[in-house]
């Protein structure tokens, strides 16, 4: 199946599904729900509430009988022990089920007395209803959501590949055997670098025999500066971040001195609970420094509603929603947006909790007026140069301004009758004016000419000052005001509603907040304290999702009540019990995820293993599947030649279809790409229009909200652009044109531009395809030489004139093809 495949469909492709994503049939997608809901240790084993009970009661019964109380019915509460336990009226009787009006209302065929009622659409299963009744005859002991317990390290397992094998000797199945070194190296550069290794990179690894090889390998991609740019991907989908405000106005913002922080952050492995301190609240430390305020540049990311009939203080409550609620996603795994409104109504955080959590961040002076996307508290952030210019342009400024006010001493009695503007202009000191002003100085007082002309030294060199302190990005950051602003609970969420007066609090089901100031700097710490319950797990989580595929619990946005359960929980409990205990340490847990065996494993996967493992769940093998569009882009950039290697700075504009920037914005913003280096650069540094994101990026977050699981699809659609899009037709002619230049004849060269992508050798069968292949583009090309030179003349880049145009065409067909395989566009 993984053989010289397109991905494409129709007449010219066929469209070959991995195993993740192939069709499945009904029974398939069953037998795999019963391996996760089945218990381990057989059906004898009593019922655990958090485990088994709870996520009964959550489905069918906290809708209307669960912490909302404005939507709960017959004044009944199933989600808490006194609620459920209660002694007047008891609906579970402890030790007798066949007593419990629990039981008998879900047993009733009476549409009247039969709960969940008809209009629910919803049927407790004939196991779960034998669950229930097994956990009220052992005594119905009361436990804690999962997620809301402090992880504790497991009394058994000392390793990831301990904890995966142990379950998958329980479902009777064996680990996959270890993937070749080839995959391997291709598998974990991608994974820590974004970048496929480079041939000097392949031939080192493979000439390493030792058993420490592959430890060193992760060890140099662990210290490479390309590490920070491949990790920050899914910390900016995280963050909304985008180099736009959003909404019809979608004016440009600088800040990506923010983007290039979090990149350095994951580079000099910060660790993570002083990344979520700073962040969150870096303007709050004692002494903080530049630095530090502009890592708050992570929760100013939102969005800013310009449109006109918008009111700020509407605007001001959405910026501080999202902030809460950013911060809720990305270290609680809680859905807290729909307590805007209401009481959740499957975990427990009350409308009044949502509100503390806002009120957290309703100090910031920002008052929600106007669309500017520079909107204070900003912090500036210069480049060296940009720094030196300015001060540069600043002392030649200030310079002349001196010889100006010395020339105004003597000219004393001349302005005595000057106008009002001219007057008013006299009074400001010359190194404060502005150019207009200026300007106007030297037109009253042409006639002096030697004041006229150091006026007009000094108004070039005030233009040049400005022009050099505009071109310095201004990052929106945090800060806090004097005076405290008071904070309520808006009725629905609506911003003309205040009711209640609240105070910063958090959720009473976590551990308490102990601070004597409670201010954002108390919560930052609070959710990397040791006693915190949700911030490691969550954590740990959403990396183990970036490097096998899906997370150990799957909704990584949802801890709650309505989310999965972790398919491995004694897993996930090590995992954040050990970041913690490592000092928060991210490239330590990252290098013990991709040493494990679990994740050397081959994705070959057998008919047997996917019918019984369809999502690979149990990780009975290495995830496969289509890799992310941005790396599928760097891949061919950095395999072809043509990436420029540069860290940092201003966003860049590689190519796009003409018309998209301005049908999106009925013509008020228009497309240009850069030319030269820019149209090179990583993805990551590509700009990004909130309103409409770069489009060669597919399956990826559009950056509106905090986003924290990319979708992950599969369809031809994508292949128009990984064959036709300029960048990889271009990469493609540029791989070409390397391979005919540093290798001969055509088996070398077909070797060469295949190990460039694949890093392995084509097998022998795979070789004579690609040489069949090659003799057609070759026949064709000379047969038609002005395809062979419109080819040639795609992208910026010019092709190398020495070359004959129908061979390098040839060649630049046969890579872009390569570009295209199913495996050069999977994670293997």
């Amino acid at each position: 199946m993984r053989q010289l495949r397109f991905r494409g469909g129709g007449r010219h492709g066929r469209m070959d599904f991995p195993p993740e994503f192939a069709p499945r049939s009904l029974p398939m997608r069953w037998s795999f729900l019963a391996i996760l809901l089945t218990p381990l240790a057989g059906a004898a084993e009593k019922p655990d509430f958090a485990r088994d009970v709870q996520p009964i009661l959550s489905e069918y019964c906290y809708a209307c009988h669960g912490p909302d109380a404005k939507a709960r019915k017959a004044d009944l509460r199933l989600d808490t022990a006194d609620g459920a336990l209660r002694k007047m009226d008891p609906v579970i009787v402890p030790g007798m089920s066949a007593d419990s009006e629990i039981i008998k209302r879900i047993a009733s065929t009476d549409d009247e007395e039969a709960m969940p009622p008809k209009s629910f659409n919803k049927k407790v299963s004939a196991q779960q209803l034998a669950t229930l009744k097994a956990w009220i005859d052992g005594g119905a002991a009361w436990g804690k959501h999962w997620a809301f317990a402090k992880p504790e390290r497991p009394a058994t397992g000392k390793s990831i590949d301990e904890f995966i094998r142990t379950r998958l000797e329980k479902e009777g199945l064996k680990p996959s055997p270890e993937a070749s070194r080839e995959t391997l190296l291709r598998r974990v550069t991608l994974d820590l670098t974004g970048l496929p290794p480079t041939t000097t990179e392949r031939e080192a690894f493979l000439k390493d025999t030792s058993p420490e090889a592959y430890s060193k390998l992760v060890d140099r991609l662990l210290k490479s500066p390309r590490f920070g740019e491949r990790m920050v991907w899914e910390w900016l989908e995280a963050a909304r971040y985008a180099d736009s405000n959003g909404y019809q106005g979608d004016g440009e913002r600088t800040m990506y001195p923010w983007r290039d922080w979090a990149v350095r952050a994951f580079n000099s492995n910060m660790p993570f609970d002083r990344f979520t301190v700073e962040q969150i609240a870096g303007d709050l430390l004692p002494n903080a420094t530049p630095e530090q305020k502009l890592a708050t540049g992570f929760l100013r990311n939102h969005a800013i509603n310009g449109e006109g009939g918008r009111i700020p203080e509407e605007n001001r409550v959405d910026y501080v929603m999202d902030m809460a609620e950013t911060v809720g996603t990305v270290w609680l795994g809680l859905t807290f947006n729909c307590c805007r409104c209401h009481d959740h109504k499957f975990d427990p955080i009350a409308q009044k909790e949502y509100y503390g959590l806002f009120a957290f961040f309703n100090q910031t002076p920002v008052n929600g007026g106007g669309g500017d996307p520079f909107t204070a508290p900003t912090i500036t952030w210069p480049t060296p140069e940009q720094k030196k210019a300015f001060e540069t342009a600043e002392a030649l400024a200030g310079k002349l301004a001196g010889g100006v006010a010395e020339v105004e001493k003597k000219l004393a009695d001349k302005f005595k009758d000057a106008p009002k503007e001219i007057a008013d202009a006299l009074k400001v000191a010359p190194e404060k004016r502005t150019k207009s002003q200026i300007d106007a100085l030297e037109k009253k007082f042409g006639s002096e000419k030697d004041y006229a002309k150091q006026l007009a030294d000094l108004g070039k060199a005030v233009e040049s000052r400005e022009s050099a302190r505009r071109s310095i990005p201004r990052v929106m950051v945090m800060e806090d005001m004097p005076k405290p602003r008071d904070s309520f609970i808006y009725d629905k969420g609506l911003y003309n509603k205040p009711g209640a007066k609240v105070t910063a609090i958090v959720p009473a089901d976590l551990p308490p907040l102990k601070a004597e100031k409670v201010d954002r700097l108390a919560l930052a710490k609070w959710l990397v304290s040791e006693e915190h319950p949700l911030t490691a797990r969550v954590t740990v989580n959403r990396l183990w999702q970036q490097f096998f595929g899906i997370g150990l619990v799957k909704t990584a946005g949802d801890f709650g009540s309505q989310g999965e359960r972790p398919s491995h929980p004694e897993l996930l409990d090590w995992l954040a019990v050990e970041f913690v205990e490592s000092g928060w340490d991210v490239k330590r847990l990252v290098k013990l995820m991709v040493t494990s065996a679990t994740y050397r494993q081959s994705s070959n996967v057998s008919k047997e293993l996917r019918e019984r493992d369809p999502e690979n769940r149990l990780l009975a093998r290495a995830p496969r599947h289509r890799l992310p569009s941005w790396m599928i882009r760097d891949q061919a950039l950095a395999a072809s030649g043509l990436l420029v290697d540069k860290r940092g700075g201003p966003p860049v504009k590689p190519y796009q279809p003409g018309g998209v920037w301005e049908e999106a914005t009925f013509g008020g913003k228009q497309y240009t790409p850069d030319t030269g280096e820019g149209l090179y650069r990583r993805s990551v540094y590509t700009f990004w229009r909130r309103i409409v994101g770069p489009t060669m990026f597919f399956d990826v977050s559009p950056r509106q909200v905090c986003s924290v699981k990319s979708s992950r699809t599969n369809t031809p659609l994508h292949a128009l652009l990984t064959l036709n899009d300029i960048q990889f037709v271009e990469a493609g002619r540029a791989l070409a044109e390397k391979v005919l230049k540093e290798s001969k004849g055509d088996a070398e060269r077909i070797e060469s531009a295949f190990c460039a992508i694949m890093v392995r050798a084509p097998k022998p069968a795979e070789a004579t395809v690609l040489k069949g292949a090659l003799e057609r583009l070759r026949g064709q090309y000379k047969k038609q030489p002005q395809a062979a030179k419109d080819l040639l003349a795609i992208g910026a880049s010019k092709p190398d004139a020495k070359l004959d145009a129908s061979e390098l065409a040839a060649w630049a067909a046969l890579c872009n093809l390569m570009f295209n395989l199913d495996e050069a566009l999977s994670k293997e």
